[in-house]
């Protein structure tokens, strides 16, 4: 076929293929089957959410490119009823409609032929002459098919206005029949309600229905959106002047309109303008609330006396020795003592320095004279990693707290607080500034509360730097343990991470026992990612027995490159998992088998960012992938799949507060902008039992000679400074 370039045109077909997806912004490469012949053509553009199989209908202009050849530049699209048998067998079968699957597909066209569509919506009961359909099953196509048919309208409309398929799926069900009327009345709440679209989908959509550039309800929620962002980077606050210039520059409007604006959200208290020495800032409330909040309670929690126990420390420290033919260490014991008398304890410590241990006393020592302890962490994994350890159930932040999804908030608060006399909360370098002010709402203010982490590791996902803070503000008793216990140094792991975090090179032979670390010089990035392969699925498995899925997790700095976690993941995949048929989400094929990722937090199915789980099964007919995270299976229906990953590699931050048998760590100056000494610190503590670094020798250099972080605007610990109490000043503080 010859199409003239650069003029309008409109084409139609069968989605044969997706090359690739950016998940961004929804540019994507697929290959179509033109209708009317064997011609395959391949169209880019804004298409997000197409699936395989479903018959599409573009609009835009044929180009010339010079890389990759002749395109459809694509304007916009239509999912439309196809005109062929192959086409309507492609359809019903392409996730469209819940309860058909490839295989019933070809069952019913095989059936029914073209007049199958005719059949489902005016003659279900017929469906029943197919084999393998029964009454229910026929009644559970037909109840799809019209739930297909009621949000035809809105799909159309979703569509006209470049919003995917999957994504009018989930904005459906979000508001129901008053879709349409909540979109065209305010476009934005799309950016706050539906997870996956941001405030640029929501701003395509708001220009489309002719909302101005410069109306004050694009201006408020480009604040927003701008706030939110930076409270993804970890920011609990922004300078007010730089707010607004950088609102300003990307919403393309005056400035003098942004300030307008974010007065007017002050107004209404959905920020929160205060001031910072000379400088006003700008707070989304909750954060506000969150901040101060901590400070409250940490304030009230310091002069609220805790149960009255009668203990003698040096007894109580001697019986636990006794019982474990141990000898603590001198700082052990001091924390022992602190443990026992002050209200709020930070207990700070690398590998191998005898955290466990002291946890595991202080527990055995109080529990001796009755106090109800509570035991929780921030993930899954480091819960279950507590319990192990302490031989007592610890249980996640959020499960502690009774978090509830039908309310979006925990039901244990300062109106139903844990019945506890003391919290003991490990991996406290993950636990951000809201949920920390959870935490403290739960806790009564009787209570003791012990907050155990490693300092040096990065601070949380999420907004803050609470540990930190904590440690440095001396107005907390803060015990760190410095020293390596003996069986400790034999370990290379143990060693190089104290030695990375003190700015020395890592040590690359063993001086005891076998050797568990590793360096493997590569410089070239194409190098380093054929190592990476190599050690996971060869080397590794075959010296030392780990399994390459299940034991074994790359990580990387950056998630772009050669050795970035999305091109490892496709490496590894098609290495260790491959498959032609599965479910495919933007530039992902999801397989059973695959080692797949929680990306954000679902509390309805119970999974939360960063739990690893695998693919067990894939259920075409009812559009659901079933994922084993430990001993829970999770279905997740194939619209919420975007909140799922690959995962044979992942990235630092994503792995922090996990441990695993084995780390390959990708190192390289392509991620420069990345290269800082906690992160890789963070890296090589999350190995148990081996780590290999696999790079360039200048990047670790580099990695372990920067020591500056990336500032986070919290106020924190100028806040605790200036509220608590001076430590040792007060009287008839603790009852012993």
């Amino acid at each position: 076929m010859n199409h003239p370039p650069g003029a309008d045109q409109e084409i139609e077909g069968i989605l044969e293929r997706i090359v690739y997806c950016n998940q961004e912004n929804g540019w994507s490469v697929v290959k179509i089957s033109l209708k009317g012949g064997s011609n395959i053509a391949t169209a880019v553009g804004n298409l997000l959410g197409v699936q395989p199989g479903e018959y599409i209908r573009l609009k835009g202009r044929w180009v010339n490119n010079k890389e990759y050849g002749r395109q459809f530049q694509v304007d916009t699209y239509t999912t439309v009823k196809p005109a062929t048998l192959l086409g309507v067998e492609k359809y019903l079968g392409s996730g469209m409609i819940r309860g058909i699957g490839k295989e019933m597909a070809q069952r019913l066209v095989k059936a029914f032929g073209m007049d199958v569509l005719d059949i489902i919506e005016n003659h279900p009961r017929r469906l029943t002459e197919v084999p393998g359909i029964g009454k229910i099953r026929a009644k559970r196509i037909v109840e799809a098919w019209e739930k297909q048919k009621e949000i035809k309208d809105v799909m159309i409309f979703l569509q006209s206005h470049e919003v995917s398929s999957a994504y009018a799926i989930k904005i459906y069900k979000t508001y129901g029949s008053q879709t349409m009327s909540v979109i065209q009345q305010d476009p934005y709440r799309l950016a706050i309600d539906i997870y996956g679209i941001g405030f640029k989908t929501a701003d395509k959509i708001a220009s489309s229905l002719g909302i101005s550039a410069t109306s004050p309800k694009r201006i408020q929620a480009g604040l927003l959106y701008v706030l939110g962002e930076l409270t993804d980077k970890g920011h609990v606050y922004y300078p007010y002047h730089k707010l607004c210039e950088e609102t300003a520059a990307i919403l393309d409007v005056d400035e003098a309109r942004v300030y307008q604006a974010l007065e007017d959200l002050s107004k209404e208290t959905l920020v929160v303008i205060d001031e910072i020495g000379q400088d006003k800032v700008v707070y989304l409330k909750p954060l506000y609330l969150s901040e101060t909040g901590v400070v409250k309670r940490l304030k009230v929690l310091s002069q609220t006396k805790q149960k009255a126990i009668q203990i003698d420390t040096e007894r109580a420290i001697s019986w636990f020795e006794a019982r474990h033919s141990i000898t603590l260490a001198p700082e052990q014991r001091d924390a022992i003592s602190h443990a026992i008398k002050e209200k709020t304890l930070v207990i700070t410590g690398g590998p191998g320095t005898g955290k466990t241990t002291l946890i595991r006393a202080i527990i055995e020592i109080l529990e001796k004279k009755g106090m109800r302890i509570n035991l929780c962490a921030p993930t899954g994994r480091a819960a279950k990693r507590m319990s192990e350890s302490t031989g007592r159930y610890a249980k996640t932040i959020h499960r502690l707290l009774e978090f509830n999804p039908s309310h979006m908030a925990f039901d244990r608060n300062s109106k139903r607080p844990l019945n506890t006399d003391m919290l003991i909360v490990d991996e406290a370098s993950m636990v951000d500034i809201v949920l920390f002010y959870n935490i403290l709402k739960a806790l009564p203010f009787t209570a003791q509360l012990i907050l155990v982490g490693d300092a040096d590791q990065l601070p949380s996902v999420g907004p803050g730097n609470v540990l930190e803070e904590m440690v440095t503000c001396d107005m907390i008793k803060v015990v760190r343990l410095k020293k390596i216990f003996r069986q400790a140094r034999k370990s290379l792991i143990i060693v190089n991470a104290h030695r990375i975090n003190q700015g020395l090179s890592p040590y690359t032979k063993a001086k005891y026992g076998n050797g568990d670390f590793f360096f493997i010089q590569r410089d070239e990035p194409e190098d380093a990612l054929e190592t990476i392969k190599e050690l996971v699925v060869k080397n590794i498995p075959e010296r030392f027995g780990f399994s390459p899925i299940h034991d074994i997790q790359v990580i990387s700095p950056m998630h772009k490159g050669v050795i970035g976690v999305a091109n490892l993941n496709r490496e590894l995949q098609a290495l260790l998992n491959p498959c032609r048929e599965g479910v495919t989400r933007g530039a992902q094929v999801f397989c059973v088998g695959d080692k797949v990722m929680q990306v954000r937090n679902n509390y309805e199915l119970g999974v939360f960012n960063g739990d690893i789980g695998q693919i067990i099964s894939i259920d075409d007919n009812n559009k659901e992938i079933s994922v084993r995270f430990d001993e829970r299976v999770v279905r997740f229906e194939y619209p919420d799949m975007d909140e799922l990953t690959l995962s044979y590699a992942c990235s630092i931050h994503k792995s922090q507060g996990s441990e695993y048998p084995v780390v390959i760590i990708a190192l390289h100056t392509q991620h420069y902008i990345m290269l800082q000494r906690n992160l890789l610190y963070t890296a090589v503590t999350r190995g148990k039992s081996l780590v290999v670094v696999v790079g360039s020798f200048k990047a670790l250099i580099m990695a372990i000679q920067n020591i500056k972080k990336s500032r986070r605007f919290t106020f924190l610990k100028e806040r605790l400074i200036s509220s608590l109490p001076v430590r040792g000043t007060q009287t008839g503080f603790y009852d012993l």
